[in-house]
């Protein structure tokens, strides 16, 4: 319109423009007058007619501007309102918090028995442990609730903050200046507020009742920490005072009652919510747990079908237990080893894991220890059991002091005449003996202790005296039967490979290596002394060197992260490895005769090699918290070494994932290269082995195997044509010969039938008509024997049927040419 109505303008000026100038051209004075002045006037008509017209299109442009923001503002809150009412539907949890708030308050009733009510006349080391455990994990529970909350509570914020600030913005005042265009923006506005209200009505409504939330929440983690630092507080007096007295004289009048029948309600039902809390947070390790044990069965349980099948196994199992008891020899090894991996578990949990140990051990001890050390055995386990009952039991009273009593006096006697009485040139591990001595002592002590009122040493000490036996004999059998599984395992794997994984067979004997023993010796330490309470204040120091953070740069790190990332790295490789020794040993294929059978996890070895490696620093970064961006700096430090000098090494590295991805050969594949005849015996990251017919190992770089001229003769089936070239006589009747030699081809096993052999007759001789055999052996290890085989079978069947094969002969004629003239004269 601005456009049309300033052309429109212009036309019209132009036209008076001109009459008037034709004018001033018939008159002098006047019309140069009137000429100078009519110009001035168009200008300043123009002038103001641009300037009018700039108005107006700027306020368009204006209007145009407002409209498009108004529809971007009113769509972005449609969404905002969208997603307010969908995280209103879906994401507040108001219902469980105030019923999870309500359990924290229920078992945090349960687990403040007897040390915030019902407290009695002392406190008590086991009850202060397992109470401060379900207060920790309650206080989990609540932090973890508490910051749900404050995540609601800025999201709600954070929608609220954004329709406010989606209702300001000055763009939605600026009103259309038609009446028909203002109504139906007002209009748009009342829809708009519409929604809005009850949106905005339900979000105060939720932040208030998340307020509500949060308030009660602060006020239970308040709570929960302070319990935890009086319990701290007990902990420690009780650490610092462990030869105090706890109580009076146990033939002294009581200064507390509590119904038995109640005390053990309470600890059953303490004792359970611990073992719940514990194994809900570490369902992982049990997965763990159980995927070893399973692992290790297959493995000793397949160990023990190739003893079955090389009648290997000795009468009665003599120094093999590990092959008879697969299974529990299994439970106990992976339970004995894997049970420090549980951090701080209740006491609950280990009575479960060394039960299921004892039971295990007194199987595999059935019949093979003297009975009288069966009987001592049994006893001990026996006495473990009712210390492990009384260590369950959380709160003191008169009738267990009795009890704890009654069973040191029976540990003392039973245990000096164990040692009296008892042959010890019949115990398999001495060592034994001195635990035994040492429950004797720390019986007395209980005993002692128990006496004169010092109830949490004479618990400590009760409980320790008969754990250490069991313990000792579980820890020496498990390193026993380590042991004997290696020694077995040398039987089949006699020649481990030193570049995969080597074990030094020959130096495992019947005695385990002193390593062993050294390890062994550390874990009775820690599980002896976890029932004392100064083990945890002697070991915090250890524990908090490790844990603190210390700073390299802009690194934070801890020496427990630097452990964990080594130690997860070394596991990676050692399973790596492991995997490469058992995939790559041919004893058991070669045992069977079954050459040509390809090795299953050969032909991926690589691939599972890296796999493996390469979750094992993940998992090693991700548990350390190292930052992805200090792998930059190695990444550049590696470009330029391989810039100055590491082509080649690169080189090989990457010819290794070629051949891994690409597969021109595979372990277990029968290769020539460059002359070299063998088999793969493996391939690794830089260079493969090559096992020669002559039984050498060549190592060679992965780069120069792609670069030479490999045959792989297992691509084709493993399967070779090999040729036999004969001579017979002149005089022989050549299509007989031929069906003799088709008879013979015919009846060997070894050679393929399809392709079927050629016989075919090459060329006159000079003293025999030749012929040429071609035939396909099945596997190219039989090629070689196969042919010997055959020339013995044709001699003999030419033999038999008069068919002469001549050796090369000439006929030599003497001329005499004097000796001819005499003749003739």
């Amino acid at each position: 319109m601005t456009f049309q109505r300033l052309l429109f303008f212009l036309l019209i000026s132009i036209f008076s423009f001109g009459s008037i100038k034709l004018c001033a051209q018939q008159q002098d004075t006047v019309k140069h007058t009137l000429a100078d002045s009519l110009p001035k006037s168009f200008v300043d008509r123009m002038q103001q007619f641009a300037k009018k017209s700039s108005e107006e299109s700027r306020s368009d442009f204006d209007a145009d501007k407002a409209t498009i923001s108004q529809i971007k503002i009113f769509d972005e809150i449609k969404r905002v309102l969208q997603k307010a009412k969908i995280y209103l539907r879906k994401n507040l949890d108001t219902t469980g918090t105030k019923t999870e708030l309500k359990e924290i308050e229920a078992d945090f009733k349960i687990a403040g028995d007897g040390v915030f009510v019902n407290r009695g006349t002392a406190q008590t080391f086991r009850n202060l442990t397992a109470t401060s455990k379900i207060l920790f994990e309650l206080e989990n529970k609540a932090s973890k609730r508490k910051a749900a909350l404050d995540a609601s509570q800025t999201a709600l914020n954070n929608f609220r903050y954004q329709l406010d600030s989606l209702s300001s913005i000055p763009s939605l005042f600026k009103f259309p200046k038609d009446s028909v265009s203002l109504m139906r923006y007002l209009k748009k506005i009342v829809v708009i507020a519409y929604e809005v209200k009850p949106i905005d009505s339900a979000l105060k409504e939720a932040n208030g009742n998340i307020q509500t939330l949060i308030n009660q929440v602060n006020l239970t983690v308040f709570r929960l920490q302070s319990s935890l630092e009086e319990i701290e507080s007990y902990q420690k007096a009780m650490a610092e005072n462990a030869y105090r007295r706890d109580f009076g004289n146990i033939w002294a009048r009581e200064g507390y009652y509590r119904p038995f029948n109640e005390i053990l309600s309470h600890s059953m039902v303490k004792g359970l919510l611990t073992l719940s809390f514990y194994v809900e947070n570490n369902q992982g390790r049990m997965v763990i747990l159980l995927l070893l044990i399973i692992t290790c069965f297959i493995y000793l349980r397949s160990l023990k079908n190739i003893y079955v099948e090389r009648a290997l196994l000795s009468p009665g199992f003599e120094n093999q237990l590990v092959l008879k008891y697969p299974l529990l020899s299994a439970l106990l090894i992976i339970i004995s080893l894997f049970q420090f991996m549980f951090i701080s578990p209740p006491f609950i949990l280990n009575v479960m894991l060394w039960s299921v140990s004892c039971i295990c051990v007194s199987f595999i001890f059935k019949q093979y220890i003297s009975k009288y050390w069966m009987r001592i055995w049994l006893l001990m386990v026996l006495f473990f059991f009712f210390a492990a009952f009384g260590n369950l039991v959380l709160q003191a009273s008169r009738i267990e002091r009795w009890l704890m009593l009654g069973g040191s006096l029976i540990g003392c006697i039973a245990g000096g005449l164990a040692l009296i009485l008892g042959p010890k040139n019949e115990l398999r591990e001495r060592w034994i003996t001195y635990s035994i001595g040492l429950m004797v002592g720390l019986e007395m002590a209980a005993t002692v202790a128990n006496l004169f009122g010092r109830y949490n040493l004479a618990k400590a000490l009760f409980i320790s005296g008969f754990l250490n036996v069991v313990i000792a004999i579980l820890f020496l059998w498990t390193v026993r039967l380590i042991n004997e599984g290696l020694s077995l395992a040398f039987n089949v794997y006699s020649s481990p490979n030193r570049k995969l994984f080597y074990l030094n067979y020959e130096k495992v004997g019947s005695r385990a290596p002193v390593l062993f023993y050294v390890l062994l010796v550390i874990g009775w330490v820690i599980l002896f002394g976890r029932n004392f309470p100064a083990f945890a204040y002697l070991s915090r120091p250890l524990i908090e060197f490790f844990s603190e953070d210390r700073t390299i740069g802009n690194y934070t790190f801890s020496i427990n992260n630097l452990v964990l990332f080594f130690g997860i790295m070394a596991i990676a490789v050692i399973i790596s490895k492991i995997v490469s020794f058992f995939a790559s040993d041919w004893h058991l294929d070669k045992s069977h005769g079954d050459k040509s059978k390809k090795q299953g996890i050969g032909s991926w070895l690589l691939l599972v090699r890296i796999s493996i490696l390469s979750l094992g620093l993940f998992l090693a970064v991700g548990a350390a918290g190292i930052p992805m961006d200090r792998f930059t700096i190695v990444l550049s430090a590696l470009g330029v070494g391989i810039g100055f000098g590491l082509q080649t090494l690169v080189n090989n590295l990457v010819s290794g994932l070629i051949i891994a991805f690409e597969k021109p050969v595979n372990v277990g594949d029968i290769v020539d290269v460059d002359g070299q005849g063998g088999t793969m015996k493996s391939i690794g990251f830089r260079s493969s082995i090559i096992a020669t017919w002559d039984g050498a190992d060549v190592v060679m770089p992965n780069g120069d195997l792609l670069n030479s001229h490999l045959i792989n003769w297992s691509l084709g089936g493993n399967r070779k044509r090999i040729s036999i070239v004969i001579g017979v006589a002149y005089h022989t009747d050549l299509e007989k010969c031929r069906q003799l030699l088709k008879d013979v081809l015919e009846s060997e096993e070894r050679i393929l039938k399809s392709p079927a052999p050629v016989i075919q007759y090459e060329q006159f001789g000079n003293s025999a008509i030749d012929l040429k055999i071609y035939f396909w052996t099945k596997h190219i290890a039989e090629a070689l024997p196969t042919r010997s085989d055959l020339i013995i079978a044709i001699n003999k069947v030419f033999k038999a049927n008069n068919i002469e094969i001549p050796f090369a002969q000439q006929d030599i004629h003497l001329h005499y040419p004097e000796e001819d003239k005499n003749d003739n004269g």
